[in-house]
């Protein structure tokens, strides 16, 4: 017990005062990563403290990741980073170029003793059940992109509200929550609309919509807008099999389909732009490049990243609609 020390004459909270020992005990060698630390019984008995007391101070310990605790066993020593102020989980549908930059942009602006781990459900249920419901109570925060999984309301109602922010995509299920989202459905006919003088040309607009990923207001968007401007169009869920026509544009929110269709089109000897028009989702520095420039339609993952970091910081319950913008190419 000797590795707690109290100062009853301190202004300082006995609380704060436990969870200082500690992190002096840790900075010393007394305690190294594994150890298990006093019971909070035996603490409690051998300084005359209210076991609330105790339980207040490991828990502060634990909320940063410095301890973690074992049901009927007790409490262990789980960083030798005392510097960490809080822990965060960011759970991400998936890693791609625009996730680096919104992930990048969020470390940058936090703090820079605030600890992120990230996780990644690749659009399963059943990860994404598993790895929210492992780590419950590990963290301060916990940044969810729920993607289009469905019932994860449910998964969520087991953390606490008010630690819980949502990317990207939000279901009305999710609407309680603070939120940093994309609008899919005003989006898309918004950028088309914005297009729709260059897209006269074609005879057809087809959306590549994997509805296993894509979110499905992104397809009403695009239903909508080919209804309301009388445009022949087509939905289908990749474009591997299919034989490119002379006239067609297509809409392709995901890039392995990108790069199926720029194959396609150089197999052909159709001509980009003259022959078949494409609007990419999400804009990279590669998209500005290949083939003299994809048109896209985007979101700031930059700034989304930014907002998030703000909303970390300053605790405070929002919702942002991220921005959008049509970046007009060569491919279009």
């Amino acid at each position: 017990m000797s590795l707690v020390t109290l100062n009853k004459a301190s202004g300082t909270p006995k609380y704060k005062q436990i969870v200082s020992s500690i992190e002096t005990a840790i900075l010393n060698g007394s305690l190294k990563k594994g150890d298990q630390l006093p019971s909070i019984n035996s603490l409690r008995d051998s300084y005359s403290l209210s076991r609330d007391t105790v339980l207040m101070a490991f828990n502060a310990l634990k909320n940063r990741g410095i301890i973690y605790s074992i049901v009927g066993k007790g409490y262990y020593v789980s960083s030798e980073n005392i510097a960490i102020s809080q822990k965060i989980f960011l759970l991400f549908d998936e890693f791609n170029a625009f996730k680096e930059d919104l992930y990048n942009s969020f470390i940058q602006s936090l703090n820079a003793n605030i600890q992120v781990d990230i996780f990644f459900h690749h659009f399963n249920f059943k990860i994404f059940n598993s790895l929210i419901r492992d780590n419950i109570g590990d963290y301060n925060q916990y940044i969810i992109m729920p993607a289009n999984l469905k019932n994860t309301a449910l998964v969520l109602e087991n953390l606490p509200k008010d630690k819980v922010f949502i990317l990207d995509q939000v279901k009305p299920e999710l609407n309680s929550y603070s939120a940093i989202y994309q609008n899919f459905e005003k989006n898309i006919m918004d950028g088309l609309l914005e297009a729709k003088s260059l897209l006269t040309k074609y005879n057809k607009l087809i959306l590549i919509h994997d509805k296993k990923v894509q979110p499905i207001e992104m397809l009403s968007g695009f239903t909508t807008f080919c209804s309301d401007e009388n445009f022949d169009s087509e939905i289908i869920d990749t474009v591997v099999n299919r034989a490119l026509k002379k006239g067609e544009v297509y809409i392709i929110p995901e890039d392995r389909n990108l790069i199926h269709i720029i194959k396609k089109i150089k197999e052909t000897k159709f001509i980009l732009k003259k022959d078949i028009g494409i609007i990419s989702y999400n804009d990279t520095m590669l998209k500005e490049i290949v083939e003299g420039g994809i048109t896209t339609i985007s979101t700031d993952f930059t700034k989304m990243g930014e907002n998030l970091a703000k909303i970390i910081t300053n605790k405070k319950k929002v919702r942002i609609e991220n921005p959008t913008k049509l970046i007009i190419r060569n491919s279009l």
